[in-house]
Parts: C-alpha cells; sequence; structure tokens
C-alpha cells in the first residue's frame, strides 16, 4: 500500500535519490543545499497559512509503506508570476497570409512573448521511482490527482487558476530542437545554462530576444515538430491531467516548448466530485470501485488509493485500509472520496 502524505526533514536522503531520476530539468532540485532549502520552504507553508504564496511550495512524497521507503515526489508552487518574477511563456497563434490576385492562402503559426506578473499555481516536480512506473497499484495515479485534492480542499492556500508546464521531445544528446532554431540564436548560450539562469534571472529573456511576433516557417522542420508536443516521458502525465479536465493553453516554454497545460481549480472532476463520508470495514469487497481517499490528521494530510463500495451512506474498505487510518491517528468518519475511473 502507498501513503502519499507532506514531506518530512527525513524524507531528504530518497528526494535526493529520486530528483536524480528526473535529471537537470525537473522542478525538484537535485542540488543537495537547494533541496534541503525546497524542504525547509514547504514544511514552513504546510504550518503557516499565512505564508507568502509568491514563496510557497508544497511538497509531497509518496511511501511504500511495506519498505518505509519514499518512491515518489509531487509538488505545487503556490503562485507562478510575481512582479518580480513574471510567468513568462510563448503564446502560441495562427495567422492566415492571403493574395487575392494569385488566389494564394498560407497559413502560420506565431509565437509571442508573454509575461504574466499575476500568475496562476503551478504543479510540477512529480517523479516515481523507475521500478514503480508499470505497477498495478497506478502510484502516478495517486501522485498527479492527490495534491490537485489538496488544492480543492485549501483554496485559500492558492490561486484560482493552475497551470502544468509538460517537457517536450529532447534531442538525443539532451538538446532541445526548438532552443537550437531560436533560443540559442538570440542568446548564444546552451539551453542548460539558459535554463539554469531563468530561475533566478528573468530580465534576459526581455533584453535579449525579439520583441515582435516570430513566425514558426524560419524555423527547421524539427523545431516546428515540438513546439506544443509532450515527450514519451510526459504522455502518461499529459493523459492523467487531461482526465480531470486540463487542457492546452495554446502556450509553451520559451526555451524548449513543452507544452502549458492549466484549468481552474474547482472545476477539476476530481475536486468537484470529491464527498465527504465515513469509513468502515468489510471482509469481502463485491462492488470494487476505485477512489483515493484523503483526510487530515494532527496537522498533516494524506490520501490513500483503494478499492471501495458504499453501504448504509457510508463506504466499505478492506481491514488493513481501516486500521492504516485508525494507525495514523484520523477521524475514519471524515473521510474526502474522490472516485477514479
Amino acid at each position: 500500500m502507498f501513503l502519499f502524505r507532506q514531506v518530512k526533514e527525513n524524507d531528504f536522503e530518497d528526494l535526493k535519490e529520486l530528483a536524480h531520476h528526473l535529471g537537470a530539468v525537473g522542478n525538484l532540485a537535485s542540488d543537495e543545499e537547494k533541496l534541503r532549502s525546497q524542504i525547509a520552504v514547504a514544511l514552513r507553508a504546510f504550518n503557516d497559512p499565512e505564508f507568502d504564496k509568491a514563496k510557497a511550495i508544497y511538497l509531497f512524497v509518496l511511501e511504500d509503506l511495506s519498505r518505509q521507503k519514499v518512491i515518489g515526489s509531487s509538488l505545487i508552487f503556490a503562485k507562478h508570476g510575481t512582479p518580480e518574477s513574471p510567468h513568462t511563456y510563448l503564446k502560441v497563434f495562427n495567422k492566415i497570409h492571403r493574395d487575392e490576385s494569385t488566389q494564394t492562402e498560407v497559413h502560420h503559426q506565431l509565437l509571442r512573448f508573454e509575461f504574466d506578473e499575476n500568475g496562476p499555481s503551478e504543479i510540477g516536480g512529480l517523479i516515481l521511482h523507475p521500478d514503480y512506473r508499470r505497477h498495478v497499484s497506478a502510484p502516478g495515479k495517486q501522485l498527479s490527482y492527490s495534491r490537485l485534492i489538496y488544492m480543492g480542499l485549501y483554496p485559500q492556500k492558492f490561486e484560482k487558476n493552475v497551470i502544468a508546464e509538460l517537457l517536450p521531445p529532447f534531442n538525443e544528446d539532451g538538446s532541445s530542437p526548438l532552443w537550437e532554431a531560436f533560443g540559442r540564436r538570440f542568446t548564444n548560450m546552451s539551453y542548460q545554462d539558459a535554463d539554469q539562469l531563468s530561475r533566478t534571472n528573468r530580465d534576459f529573456i526581455k533584453a535579449l530576444f525579439p520583441d515582435e511576433d516570430v513566425y514558426t516557417r524560419l524555423f527547421s522542420a524539427k523545431a516546428q515538430e515540438v513546439i506544443g508536443k509532450t515527450g514519451v516521458e510526459s504522455n502518461s502525465a499529459k493523459r492523467l491531467l487531461e482526465k480531470v479536465g486540463f487542457r492546452y493553453l495554446n502556450a509553451v516554454d520559451p526555451f524548449d516548448g513543452g507544452p502549458h497545460y492549466g484549468a481552474q481549480i474547482s472545476e477539476l472532476s476530481i475536486v468537484r466530485q470529491m464527498k465527504k463520508t465515513a469509513l468502515q470495514a468489510t471482509k469481502k469487497l463485491t462492488k470494487k470501485k476505485k477512489a483515493l481517499l484523503a483526510f487530515e490528521c494532527q496537522g498533516q494530510f494524506f490520501t490513500v488509493l483503494c478499492s471501495f463500495q458504499e453501504k448504509d451512506f457510508m463506504i466499505e474498505v478492506e481491514s488493513e485500509v481501516l486500521e492504516l487510518f485508525l494507525g495514523l491517528g484520523a477521524n475514519t468518519n471524515t473521510v474526502f472520496l474522490s472516485e477514479l475511473e
């Protein structure tokens, strides 16, 4: 059984191992000092309801209870986009050029830099240990959806809208086709250097990139193909998000062209269908349905993905699930259920 919960200080070693699986392109820091800082900020954000949204990070882990080991992580940035550090992206739109004299019509795709100083919340940092990526218990689904339930239960901590920035296809050497065709020509930087710099400094983007709309027809065919597309590693994450209501925003990462998906938190199906219920154990489940059960005890947030059946305005679960709830000190009469397809 897997337990989704808030990060703890002693999760550091397991998280460090997970961060190395994702590499340098993820939101979870692989640098030890930065990772410790992320954990520290998350602990403060969880415990302080007045914590500044612009600085708040909510870091969660997924623990394999049989091994007592963290095997996954996901996080939320409460606010992505402020006057000091705008949410920067490329808006993707189409334009038609017509010439009546030759009866010629040409469809163009254009990119336009946008800078949002009052940005949405953002989810990211979803990492699942490779050994668990095809596990029958669907831990990836639990990692992805549980943080959305947290946002639905505590809307005051977040913006009304949430986005997810997904990774596109990359070249075999790790470089970005779009960056090589576009970004490098205006900055003389490698993709990795520009990506790292953008985490602390966005000024160079406004200073070095063009203000005008850019016609993608001027790029190589390979660069055009990756704009708004997800790579193999991101396809499953995209499908999970689409199932609950995320949609492509016609916006992409300005460095690699990875698509931005978004939604209004309150309109996500996994949030809308959430209902408060009570638990009791049963020896046999005859009408198995799957759900995420969310609960809070002693200021900590947890979820469990399990089978259930409804009976007498309550839900029945296997005894080991109820025992886990009781062992954590949870109130089994106050549980939030989100049924999964």
